[in-house]
């Protein structure tokens, strides 16, 4: 019974979001007050106000570090592209099969993810279909090749969801980040030879050398990227990685003339100079050690500390105002934040409240004995069941933020326990919590509304089945393998 009790507030929180009448903000804010009340009646230990008013505090902090990255992600991808699509010249018409193929490609697998790699929330959706809807392919396809933009979750919204995990689960955002990257170099295959069953029943089949040439440049691109992370930490890396792929690709691919090449630099140079100063404070040793001292703060132990002066999200902030003023848009930065907090209020405020959940089921010791429960009850098979149940619940939030909230602290717990690697059990249950995201509702409906679908659900879903089944499949082959000691 005790056990139950200590898993309501989990159990609350996944059906008020799963009878569809409660928002992720109103389910985040029965959780965290179910969360108090149990951790204040039942806790393990002597759990007071004062220590309920320190979990708070610590959440809170936690949200707070993450804020700057949406605002200033949203802000600036506004300013820089003005059109709110994917920031990339494109001619109106595709010559050739093959040409058509490769803006494919390069949309599904380049463009989108670069796109939601600096904003989060399904921009990368947008960025995807603004250029793919110049192939004329039925809205089904449209829609589901949109929604292979969200194939790189893990260093979407400049890495702010492995930043929350990694602070959840008392470890370095880069090192979760390098972990996971394993499984998200899995799911990319599998994803990457379903992509290729999708485009050849468009109409664009080019045979096995094409292909070959695809998987390169997405392997290229992903050790690329996970090289970025090592560096530059999970924040900037995709942006770092993924801006150059970009370029060159489309250099090679659209061979544009001059007057194109010059309209397309003009676009993406606020880009490339957000992206080398970024990588600049991470590399330049002076400068980083500087940035990183200046007006620093850390006032909980195993939190993230604040250095205004080296948060990406503050760049991004400052950036969005530099373009705005350089092209003349100062009079549109009222109207620009207010749609940029539009856009993410709802992820801000469930962050901060999925953040202070967490920690008063951490800080309680209510997490603690969970994971002991489930060793005791299941063995190592605890850690299997943990992920696939944050899969499920990830699908639900549309987000890696709140199933980490709720059970990262107890998978930490629970593989400590058992004696298992740490390090590929939290990496594991950070990858499940954003292993559906790309099925889920919000995003699902996103697609279908911009695709011209917006009744048209349950195709979508039927379509996507097999990336989902395949995500499904590779989490249980990762979690078998870590419940067993293996990695």
């Amino acid at each position: 019974m005790t056990y139950f009790v200590w898993i309501l507030p989990a159990l609350l929180v996944i059906a008020a979001i799963a009878s569809g009448r409660l928002g992720v903000l109103a389910a985040s804010a029965i959780g965290l007050t179910s969360a108090l009340v149990v951790a204040l009646a039942a806790a393990p230990h002597s759990f007071q106000l004062s220590d309920a008013a320190v979990s708070l505090a610590r959440g809170v902090w936690i949200g707070w570090i993450i804020v700057p990255y949406i605002v200033g992600g949203l802000l600036f991808w506004q300013i820089a592209t003005g059109t709110g699509n994917s920031g990339m010249p494109s001619s109106t018409l595709v010559p050739n099969a093959r040409a058509g193929r490769r803006l494919l490609f390069m949309a599904c697998f380049l463009v989108g993810p670069f796109a939601e790699s600096a904003t989060g929330f399904g921009v990368g959706i947008i960025g995807t279909m603004a250029l793919i809807r110049r192939l004329q392919i039925k809205p089904i396809q449209l829609l589901v090749f949109s929604l292979l933009s969200q194939t790189m979750i893990l260093w979407g919204a400049m890495g702010s969801g492995a930043i929350i995990a990694a602070a959840l689960a008392r470890t370095s955002p880069t090192a979760l980040a390098l972990h996971a990257s394993t499984l998200v170099v899995a799911f990319n295959i599998a994803w990457l030879v379903l992509y290729w069953r999708m485009a050849d029943r468009a109409g664009f089949a080019l045979g096995h050398r094409e292909r070959l040439n695809e998987a390169l440049w997405l392997g290229a691109s992903l050790a690329l990227v996970i090289a970025a992370t090592a560096v530059l930490g999970p924040e900037t890396a995709m942006l770092a990685a993924y801006g150059p792929v970009i370029a060159l690709r489309y250099l090679m691919d659209e061979r544009p003339d001059w007057w194109t090449l010059d309209q397309m630099f003009r676009r993406m140079l606020p880009f490339g100079l957000l992206i080398a100063w970024l990588g600049a404070t991470r590399l330049v040793a002076p400068l980083e050690g500087f940035l990183l001292q200046a007006g620093r703060l850390q006032p909980f132990a195993g939190a993230p500390a604040w250095a205004p002066l080296f948060h990406a999200g503050t760049w991004l902030l400052i950036a969005a105002v530099l373009t705005g003023l350089l092209r003349g848009r100062a009079r549109a930065f009222p109207v620009e934040l207010r749609t940029a907090w539009t856009t993410g209020r709802l992820a801000i405020l469930s962050i901060f409240t999925f953040s202070a959940m967490a920690e008063v089921l951490s800080g309680s010791g209510i997490a603690t004995g969970l994971a002991q429960g489930l060793f005791q009850t299941f063995g190592r098979a605890a850690v299997v069941v943990m992920p696939l149940v944050s899969a499920v619940y990830g699908v639900l939030a549309n987000s890696s933020n709140g199933p980490n909230g709720l059970f990262m602290a107890a998978q930490a717990s629970l593989a400590t326990e058992a004696g298992l690697n740490l390090a590929a059990a939290v990496a594991l249950q950070h990858v499940a919590a954003f292993s559906l995201n790309i099925v889920s509702p919000v995003r699902m409906s996103i697609a279908c509304s911009l695709a011209g679908t917006p009744h048209h659900e349950r195709d979508a879903y039927r379509a996507m089945l097999p990336f989902a089944l395949a995500a499904v499949a590779l989490l249980l082959v990762a979690a078998v393998l870590v419940a067993s000691g293996w990695v």
